[in-house]
């Protein structure tokens, strides 16, 4: 039987006692979250009155909060979403390609979440782009479809990109489309190397430019020498790329986005029971 509980009850019965102890470890953005989801579909944001034109029933019903974290708002954002994306879709295959950070720059990513998803977008996106223009391998510009995600099935902090890729692209003078292989798209391995190569390097760029930080339990990457070391053992370490067999209509690859955009890490059929008071 599934759980009546939700995220809401949480943060309503917990989250003024969670806010005053730890108010000022929370950002604005994650109190306006908290304080959305709460007060979501109750008689604070108001409401509206639906009236059926043949019974003449009367149903009211409170506004929704919207905000891109709450477990009730997704729905209708992601139907709207889905369809904008249909319009671009072409009737090709797709192929699906993740990118993996290391488990090392994890938490360099987490105190520095802008700078460095910012970064795995563009390496990752430089690399299918180069690498697929390349005569060698597919000769072609490819469309991209690239979606962040930062934590695992188990909510373990976990950065990896998915990237929908089109299965061949246009000709350099744009006249003509090159079609990938059915059942290939491009060297796993060579994918992996390049984008460690792009990412790290940016990484170091970052780090030249004074835009990262470096608080609390990750103070020691501060130091030059310390972080070149960093650099140089993720340098020999072979990194997680993964190339997935190719999907089929594009109603298919709707589908697949569909699990991965707009979807909060904590639902609310996730709680099995709440105890304590706040």
């Amino acid at each position: 039987m599934a759980s009546s509980l939700e995220v809401a009850d949480i943060f309503r019965t917990f989250g003024a006692a969670y806010r005053a102890q730890y108010g000022d470890q929370t950002s604005r953005e994650q109190r306006r979250a908290m304080r959305a989801i709460e007060i979501c579909r109750t008689a604070e944001l108001g409401g509206h009155i639906d009236e059926c034109d043949q019974c003449g029933q009367v149903r009211i019903s409170y506004n929704s909060c919207r905000n891109r974290h709450c477990p009730k708002c997704q729905t209708l954002d992601k139907e709207r979403w889905l369809e904008a994306q249909a319009e671009a879709l072409l009737p090709i295959p797709y192929f699906h390609v993740v990118f993996t950070l290391p488990e090392a720059l994890g938490p360099l990513a987490l105190r520095n979440p802008q700078v460095v998803y910012s970064l795995l977008f563009k390496a990752a996106s430089e690399t299918l782009l180069e690498l697929s223009r390349d005569p060698h391998h597919l000769g072609a510009q490819i469309g991209i479809t690239a979606l962040l995600h930062t934590w695992s099935q188990t909510l373990i902090h976990h950065p990896h990109l998915h990237c929908i890729v089109t299965g061949g692209g246009l000709s350099e003078d744009g006249q003509e489309w090159i079609e990938a292989r059915k059942d290939f798209f491009l060297p796993v391995k060579v994918l992996s190397r390049l984008f460690r190569g792009k990412m790290l390097a940016y990484v170091k760029k970052a780090y030249q430019a004074d835009e990262l930080i470096f608080p609390g339990r990750i103070a020691a990457w501060e130091d030059p020498r310390f972080f070149q070391e960093q650099l140089t053992g993720l340098y020999q370490k072979e990194w997680v790329v993964y190339c997935k067999p190719p999907l089929g209509r594009p109603e298919q690859v709707l589908g697949y986005l569909a699990r991965y955009t707009h979807r909060v890490a904590l639902t609310n059929d996730r709680i099995l029971c709440v105890e304590g008071a706040g």
